[in-house]
């Protein structure tokens, strides 16, 4: 795999979102330019094609010559066309992996930077809401700079090079050319304050459509237990109608500017080409040259035009920066802070003192819990539901910060303990363990830092008592389990899930109400089987 240029995208975030744009773009600077460089060879092999047009009507067709320079000409207007082609190819090819190489970087910091963040953030966050921002907004910033910058730059050299041209050819109609720019200018700038607020207020919208897709097709099978398709599906259409009103609204402003600007450039055009025709027939231009002057304009006109619409789509992906750069400022997880590693191993001793936590200020979820947990001891929590059981044990891993009291482990607070080490150290199955769209194999594998040979894979699952389920598959091992687990029943998920953690033998095993979906005699096969591993 090609590495990507190391860069902390952190450094990329600024108030100002055009500088941190070109901050994103960092390793790639000299790319870019090169983009835009070639881009302005190409303009420039454009225009110098008019202008031999006009050398070949006014010196050659116009005297009636037809003499040696005739194949120069040709050749030279194939010579330009082939090298326009080719830096225009060039050109493409730069923008175009310069686009990638940093969304690839992007898209990679993200996953690992979401995936870095602590768990209150997870809690008020939509799973909906983050994928947009991976995906569609990402991708927005790739259309930003892929074609929406490199186009601001092609554009802007366009008119330097043709303006320049035009001027040479006749100052009086390269100033008649130019008269409509201020206002499509202004115009365009208009429209990219609303259409930026448009944009925004369709891509809140659609996180939200997608937030109630996967929640309704994380919980399809709780759908249709209860016979609630119709009411999913009038919450589903009435998200969905938002989003296309929001949609409607942004359409209508790109369909208010597009017949503005065209009407302003198209009389723009036919002015400066009338006013040539009658200077050529005044005599003040030759034929050649405004046969040079009608191609020119057109690339300046257009251009500028076309120009608009690219600042009124840049408002799209300055918005996607906004909604990318929100989600970069949040502060990590610091995995590995804390003081170093003990090199003997844990023993296992807990203890709470007074311990108290709270999800929001002044609303606790504990309060001044005490106890003790001797190495080897079983501890069994007892409380009626919501009491705060699965709250209290997810303080050990540091999930959750105690917000008072005192937490020891091994007779040291429990802050002190680099948080990485923390969970290499305990092994946790949930009452609703998760199974990844992966292989039996490696979902029992999944939280051994080591290669595992297939006797201690086999060795785990027989402890679980969800060998002989294994085996009867008709791939075993290598049996595809569906997303979340789903093609097995709630009792294989939960004995593979022990599998998982009986093959982790972790010092401190955390055991969330994990025998609730299996048999009284599978049940007393898993605790005999974790009495051997304590």
């Amino acid at each position: 795999m090609r590495q990507q240029p190391t860069f902390d995208l952190r450094n990329a975030i600024s108030n100002n979102r055009l500088v941190g744009l070109w901050r994103m773009s960092t390793g790639f600077h000299l790319t870019y330019l090169g983009a835009t460089l070639t881009l302005g060879l190409a303009a420039c092999c454009r225009t110098a094609s008019y202008l031999l047009l006009r050398h070949f009507i006014d010196h050659v067709l116009g005297q009636g010559r037809s003499d040696s320079t005739l194949p120069l000409i040709a050749l030279g207007f194939v010579g330009l066309a082939l090298f326009q082609g080719v830096f225009t190819f060039l050109s493409g090819r730069l923008a175009a992996q310069t686009a990638e190489g940093i969304v690839l970087r992007l898209r990679n910091y993200l996953f690992d930077h979401i995936q870095r963040l602590p768990f209150a953030y997870h809690d008020r966050t939509p799973t909906g809401e983050l994928i947009q921002r991976s995906t569609s907004d990402v991708d927005a910033l790739r259309r930003f700079f892929a074609d929406q910058a490199i186009g601001v730059g092609r554009i802007l050299l366009l008119f330097g090079v043709n303006l320049a041209a035009l001027l040479h050819l006749n100052w009086q109609l390269a100033v008649l050319s130019v008269v409509v720019m201020p206002p499509v200018v202004v115009m365009s700038v208009f429209f990219f304050r609303k259409v930026s607020k448009a944009y925004e207020a369709y891509q809140n919208q659609e996180a939200v459509l997608s937030t109630t897709l996967q929640e309704n097709l994380t919980g399809v099978r709780v759908v249709r237990a209860f016979a609630r398709q119709s009411y999913e599906r009038a919450k589903f259409e009435r998200d969905n109608w938002e989003r296309f009103r929001r949609g409607r609204r942004l359409l209508l402003m790109h369909s208010l500017y597009w017949p503005a600007s065209d009407v302003l450039c198209g009389a723009q055009m036919l002015v400066g080409l009338f006013a040539g025709a009658l200077m050529v027939m005044n005599g003040a231009i030759t034929v050649g040259t405004y046969v040079a002057y009608a191609g020119l304009v057109v690339w300046i006109i257009w251009p500028m035009r076309n120009l608009g619409r690219l600042i009124v789509q840049m408002s799209t992906g300055l918005v996607s920066y906004d909604r990318v750069a929100k989600v970069i400022r949040e502060e990590r997880e610091p995995l590995d802070e804390g003081a170093p590693e003990p090199t003997g191993g844990l023993r296992g001793e807990i203890v709470f003192r007074n311990v108290c936590f709270e999800y929001e200020a002044e609303i606790p979820v504990l309060k001044d819990v005490s106890f003790r947990c001797e190495p080897g001891q079983v501890v069994a929590l007892l409380g009626s539901t919501g009491s705060g059981k699965t709250t209290l044990v997810n303080l050990l891993p540091r999930f959750y910060e105690y917000t008072g009291g005192s937490l020891t482990l091994d007779g040291v607070e429990l802050r002190k303990y680099p948080r990485h080490f923390l969970r290499r150290q305990i092994g946790i199955v949930e009452q609703e363990p998760v199974l990844f769209s992966r292989t039996v194999r490696e979902n029992i594998v999944y939280g051994v830092g080591r290669d595992v040979c297939e006797a201690e894979i086999e060795s785990a699952a027989r402890a679980a008592a969800i060998h002989d389920a294994i085996a009867a598959f008709p791939d075993g091992y290598d049996t595809l389990v569906g997303e979340k687990g789903v093609t097995l029943s709630g009792g294989q998920k939960q004995r593979v899930a022990i599998a998982r953690i009986l093959l982790k033998d972790p010092r401190i095993l955390i055991l969330d109400d994990a025998t609730s979906s299996v048999d009284m005699e599978t049940e007393a096969a898993i605790r005999e089987a974790m009495k051997r591993l304590m």
